[in-house]
């Protein structure tokens, strides 16, 4: 029992670190990116390569001063990035990132927890998201900052039920809402991307709004809301809201590896982990894509796009999928 909590400990540890790590190494990833992309070269000058440019990103956040406006709610003022980072964070326990692993005599699986409605929880932990959002453009006592958690608060509501039908076809073919079981179902049937590739992509269009990237940056849109939600936002307290995003895009990519990919599944010449990692950095490549290809949406375009196209598609595949899968077609 006692070895069970210190296995635990260390991976929640590990974890947390890895997905620090890898919000770190994010930023400069798009920003050379977007260099490249725009045909400018991007930080270079910060450590060998630029390698150094996060810890200087995060260095300047630590030191700059924090403020808050007069008449904020200060107490929900600072607990809202703190909200929307525990949430981030919450998401990936139930992540598996690799083949379970035999240390020692004793079976380690690579998740905090597998319960048998993971996805479920992944969902639910995702969804609560926003009240970090939401809460910290009220308490700013903007008006720019309002409207900004209000545009996400309607688009989450929007795009999250396309979200959850296009992926109610997965759990059809697999039988689970266990990620892990998921991952599984896949080696013995192939990558469930085959059969169900326009669910991914309304899952990967939807995970854009969902993680308030380009071009559905609505809710910090700074050419009409200054920068939304966090206007007011400074310091740390702005550098929280940062990395759920960046963790919200890791995040998102591994539950899209998940669940159409294979996860950890690829060929013995390289450790499962690894070919996780790979498909969730491809993943994070086509967000950076994403980001320098297309403008940012109108906002009415933005819900008239949810509801009238992504809704019904996916509820269509997920008809067509029962179906399939009962045996009546």
């Amino acid at each position: 029992m006692i070895l069970q909590l210190v296995i635990l400990i260390v991976k929640i540890i590990l974890l947390i670190a890895l997905l620090m790590l890898g919000f770190a190494y994010t930023t400069l990833f798009e920003r050379r990116l977007l260099g490249f992309f725009q045909l400018r070269l991007g930080p270079n000058r910060v450590g060998p390569f630029g390698l150094m440019q996060p810890l200087a990103d995060g260095l300047k956040m630590a030191l700059k001063e924090d403020l808050m406006p007069a008449l904020a709610d200060k107490s929900v003022f600072r607990l809202a990035p703190v909200f929307s980072l525990f949430a981030a964070l919450c998401v990936d326990a139930v992540i598996p990132f690799g083949a379970p692993i035999h240390l020692f005599g004793t079976t380690i699986t690579l998740d905090i927890a597998n319960p048998s409605i993971g996805l479920l929880i992944a969902f639910a932990f995702s969804s609560l998201g926003i009240y970090g959002i939401v809460l910290g453009g009220w308490a700013s006592q903007n008006k720019y900052s309002l409207l900004g958690g209000i545009r996400a608060s309607a688009q989450m509501i929007s795009y999250e039920l396309a979200m959850g039908l296009s992926v109610m076809g997965v759990l059809m073919l697999a039988h689970t809402a266990n990620m892990e079981d998921i991952v599984l179902a896949q080696k013995a049937h192939g990558w469930f991307f085959v059969p169900e590739i326009i669910p991914f992509l309304i899952y990967y269009i939807t995970a854009f709004a969902e993680t308030n990237r380009t071009p559905f940056d609505l809710p910090e849109a700074e050419s009409e809301l200054v920068a939304g939600y966090h206007t007011e936002y400074s310091g740390f307290r702005f550098a929280m809201y940062y990395i759920a995003e960046y963790i919200n895009m890791i995040t998102v990519s591994g539950i899209a590896v998940t669940l159409f990919f294979g996860g950890w599944l690829g060929p013995s010449f390289l450790p499962p982990i690894v070919w996780f990692l790979l498909k969730v950095g491809v993943s994070m490549f086509v967000f950076v894509w994403v980001r320098a290809t297309f403008p940012r949406f109108r906002y009415d375009k933005l819900m008239s796009f949810g509801w009238k196209y992504l809704v019904p598609a996916a509820l269509i595949y997920f008809v067509a999928t029962a179906a399939f899968v009962s045996g009546v077609i």
